[in-house]
C-alpha cells in the first residue's frame, strides 16, 4: 500500500494513506488532500489507483504539477518520487520498502547501456518513434514474457518484460503500461484520447489480463504478447 508524505520547507505537514480508487488534491475543502495555499488550484490533481499502481494526473492547474522537477500531465508514480506543487513537496512511498530503479527510455537509433540493477536492455528500439520504459525492484529476475512488434520497420523485434512495470507507446499520443502481477500480466491505459486495442477491441475498464498470443494495438503499432 502506498502513502503520501506532504512537507513544506522540509517540515512534514501530513501523511495520507492511498486507499481509494481516486484521491483528489487541491485547495478546496472537499478534496481528499487539502493544501490551503494560493499556489495550489482548487482542484489541482487527482491520484488514481489501478491495482497496485498509482497514477497522478494534473487537472489543468494554474501552476502545474511536477515530479522530480519535471512538469507532467499524467504519470505513473514510482517509490520515492517527489511530487512538487508550489512550494509543497509530496513524497510517494510504497510501504513494503521496495526500492525501484530509475526509468529507462529506449530511444530510436541508440543502444541503451547497462541499467541500474544489471539489466541489459535490448539493442534495438521497438519501432521508430516508439518508446518503452520499465522499472521494478532491484534484483528481479528476468521473466519469460515479451512483446513482439508485428508491423512497421521494426517488425519482429522483441522487448522482454523484465521489469515490474513496462510502459509502451508514443508520449503525448498514446501510452499504456504492462504490469507484472503474481497471477500474470495486466495492460492499463496511461495516456491518450483513445484506449489501446486488444485483439481488435478497445480496452474496457481500467485493466485487462493479457494472455499468450494477445495482439495489442497502440499508437499505430501492433504488438503480440508472448508468454512461455
Amino acid at each position: 500500500m502506498g502513502k503520501l508524505v506532504v512537507s513544506l520547507d522540509g517540515v512534514v505537514i501530513k501523511e495520507v494513506q492511498i486507499t481509494k480508487d481516486k484521491t483528489t488534491l487541491g485547495r478546496r475543502p472537499y478534496n481528499d488532500i487539502v493544501i490551503d495555499n494560493l499556489a495550489v488550484s482548487g482542484e489541482h490533481a487527482v491520484l488514481q489507483m489501478v491495482g497496485a499502481d498509482v497514477f497522478i494526473e494534473d487537472l489543468n492547474s494554474t501552476n502545474g504539477t511536477y515530479i522530480n522537477g519535471k512538469a507532467i500531465k499524467k504519470q505513473l508514480l514510482a517509490h520515492n518520487d517527489t511530487v512538487e506543487i508550489g512550494k509543497y513537496k509530496i513524497k510517494y512511498l510504497v510501504e513494503d520498502g521496495t526500492d525501484y530503479e530509475r526509468t529507462m527510455i529506449m530511444k530510436p537509433g541508440t543502444r541503451p547501456g547497462l541499467a541500474p540493477g544489471g539489466y541489459q536492455a535490448p539493442s534495438a528500439p521497438a519501432a521508430p518513434g516508439f518508446a518503452t520504459s520499465g522499472f521494478g525492484p532491484l534484483g528481479v529476475p528476468s521473466g519469460p514474457a515479451a512483446i513482439r512488434v508485428l508491423n512497421g520497420a521494426a517488425a519482429g523485434r522483441e522487448v522482454v518484460l523484465t521489469k515490474v512495470v513496462t510502459t509502451v507507446g508514443k508520449p503525448g499520443v498514446q501510452v499504456a503500461s504492462i504490469t507484472k502481477r503474481p497471477n500474470g500480466y495486466v495492460l492499463a491505459h496511461v495516456e491518450g484520447a483513445t484506449q489501446p486495442n486488444v485483439n481488435g477491441n478497445p480496452l474496457v475498464g481500467e485493466t485487462v489480463h493479457l494472455k499468450n498470443g494477445d495482439v495489442i494495438e497502440l499508437a499505430g503499432t501492433q504488438m503480440q504478447f508472448v508468454q512461455a
